[in-house]
């Protein structure tokens, strides 16, 4: 899996011009699942989205998680962090899983995030959405269940 992780103040998404989830202090996720992902995969990004120490403590040093600052997560389906665009002008999604699938291994990083006692939201899997974000610091990180960037 895929992931983008920024620090917000708030963040949002709405399908077609309906809000559809909200949060304040916490974190925006944007999540890509690939054709090797398996439960594993969703797992280990809900724990790294948990534990990421990325909000700072009271000396300013990025030393408190999510979960620490009792923050909330908004965790969006994004295919195109697979996208190729090596090649030509336009990104091949070939190394993005098949949707049924995804959506299943998206819906279960939520829940192991809500398991784990951080609040979580959800976009809607394959909805047109528009994300609007105050990104914090701006902090965002990037993480791959499966390698390094």
């Amino acid at each position: 899996m895929r992931v983008v992780v920024q620090r917000v103040s708030r963040a949002a998404v709405a399908v077609e011009g309906e809000g559809v989830a909200s949060i304040e202090r916490g974190l925006l996720v944007l999540l890509g699942v690939g054709q090797e992902d398996g439960e594993k995969d969703a797992q280990l990004a809900a724990e790294k989205i948990c534990g990421l120490r990325i909000f700072e403590d009271a000396n300013e040093k990025m030393n408190l998680s999510v979960r620490d600052v009792g923050g909330q997560v908004l965790l969006v389906s994004q295919f195109t962090l697979y996208g190729d665009a090596r090649h030509g002008k336009r990104p091949s999604f070939s190394a993005a899983m098949e949707p049924g699938r995804a959506n299943e291994l998206y819906q279960l990083c939520a829940q192991a995030i809500r398991q784990a006692g951080v609040p979580c939201q959800t976009g809607v899997f394959q909805a047109h959405m528009e994300v609007s974000l105050v990104n914090d610091g701006p902090v965002t990180i990037l993480y791959d269940t499966g390698r390094l960037f």
